[in-house]
């Protein structure tokens, strides 16, 4: 089974995911999305520090799943976008992930890296250096 295709049905056809490999990604997706998020969390509280966005930092975490990715929440919100579009087999819904990335960045992740920047100085520029923002 083909993992997009198409059908011509409708004004514009359907354009679908199909049933079979899409929802075994899809179902990985939101598991790995999960686990990001979780250990993320788990990891800002062995620090003392919040995971609440626009909330000044306590502590700058660097390793466990931020060694990975500076932002493993967000990814981990990406991911599970990615799967409700698998899932609601919405093809033509691909180009919101990307938007929710624009999204994110503007308005969650400069802003925080401005506040680490401020508050940590080097130590983030060099964190920054060698790990990245998503994957």
């Amino acid at each position: 089974m083909a993992f997009l295709t198409w059908h011509s049905r409708g004004p514009l056809g359907a354009l679908s995911f199909g049933y079979g490999i899409a929802q075994w990604i899809g179902a990985a997706m939101v598991a790995v999305g999960l686990i990001l998020m979780v250990l993320a969390v788990l990891r800002m509280q062995a620090h003392r520090t919040t995971p609440i966005p626009h909330m000044s930092p306590n502590a700058l975490v660097t390793e466990g799943v931020f060694a990975l990715t500076r932002n493993p929440i967000y990814l981990g919100d990406i991911f599970i976008l990615s799967r409700l579009i698998l899932r609601w087999n919405a093809p033509l819904a691909v180009p919101l992930v990307f938007l929710f990335q624009f999204i994110l960045l503007r308005r969650f992740i400069l802003p925080e890296e401005a506040r680490m920047k401020e508050h940590f100085g080097a130590e983030f520029d060099q964190y920054a250096e060698k790990t990245r923002r998503w994957l």
